[in-house]
């Protein structure tokens, strides 16, 4: 993932460059959502990887496809993921726009991963707590992982907290 991630970027970081200057980033993701659902059909997925198909028959047909669902520039960029073999980084694409998106909106998605459930007033406490830390409005995603002894596990984009007990264990056989 952080390969696709790594070639995803710049793709990202220009789509997102040009939704702020046009005032179009509702646009710009119902478009990376849209070509993220058509991608992810099995059918149209095995065209994609077909050597037999040329570009520019890729590019009718997947025009064809979402005729009526892309703006021009969205269209304008299917074709340079096209002609740039790079139609695979789409999902990859889309995330990092929607985190782009929301950073700038003052939010950040943060995923948790806990050993045991939160109570309600538990998770409404971390998550005060979370949009102290990083000074944003926080959307957290929990996911339980018994694995973890104990404690916390937070990833905010790039950064990771570990506060679990397997992690500190680790840290500490480490040391050792």
């Amino acid at each position: 993932m952080s390969e696709l991630a790594t070639l995803a970027r710049p793709y990202a970081a220009a789509v997102f460059k040009r939704a702020k200057e046009t005032g179009a980033s509702k646009n710009w993701s119902k478009n990376l959502a849209f070509l993220t659902s058509v991608l992810s059909d099995k059918t149209i997925f095995s065209v994609i990887g077909d050597p037999k198909i040329g570009k520019s028959n890729l590019s009718a047909l997947l025009l064809d496809i979402c005729d009526g669902q892309l703006d021009q520039e969205g269209q304008n960029f299917l074709k340079l993921l096209i002609e740039n073999n790079r139609l695979s980084l789409v999902p990859a694409i889309a995330e990092l726009f929607e985190t782009y998106k929301s950073e700038d909106e003052g939010s950040i998605e943060i995923d948790v991963t806990t050993a045991y459930a939160f109570t309600k007033e538990s998770k409404q406490s971390f998550n005060t707590t979370l949009e102290k830390v990083f000074g944003k409005k926080v959307s957290m995603k929990v996911v339980i992982d018994s694995s973890l002894i104990g404690g916390v596990l937070v990833r905010a984009g790039d950064q990771v907290i570990d506060a679990s007990v397997r992690g500190q264990l680790q840290q500490l056989a480490q040391r050792l």
